[in-house]
């Protein structure tokens, strides 16, 4: 496997606070949240997107990467960078991501009836 795979692999361990706060725990690469991810001679340069200009999860985002990526063999650094929050959109997100949130709302829905 090589490191940018383990790499993805563990983004996909990292949950999305905002996701979690309504149940749904959604990743950060199924919500469409990892720009891209290079790796150049055991370096590794991540851009996310954040899903709003008042997100302020970048601490936490920048711990759970730097802890889960750059405690792979073979990477020598972890670069994070973010956007402003204003690309990301909820049609970013995976198929069986939306599925998720949507059978969520439903059942919200269902309580406040």
């Amino acid at each position: 496997m090589t490191i940018e795979a383990r790499v993805r692999d563990q983004l996909r361990e990292i949950v999305d606070p905002c996701s979690a706060a309504t149940g749904s725990n959604l990743n950060i690469v199924e919500m469409g949240l990892v720009k891209t991810v290079d790796v150049s001679a055991g370096n590794v340069f991540i851009q996310m997107r954040l899903t709003t200009p008042a997100c302020h999860m970048f601490p936490y985002f920048y711990e759970e990467i730097d802890a889960r990526v750059g405690g792979l063999p073979g990477v020598e650094s972890v670069d994070l960078t973010v956007d402003n929050g204003l690309n990301w959109c909820s049609e970013m997100m995976s198929d069986e991501a939306a599925e998720k949130q949507k059978q969520l709302r439903r059942g919200f829905e269902s309580h406040t009836r």
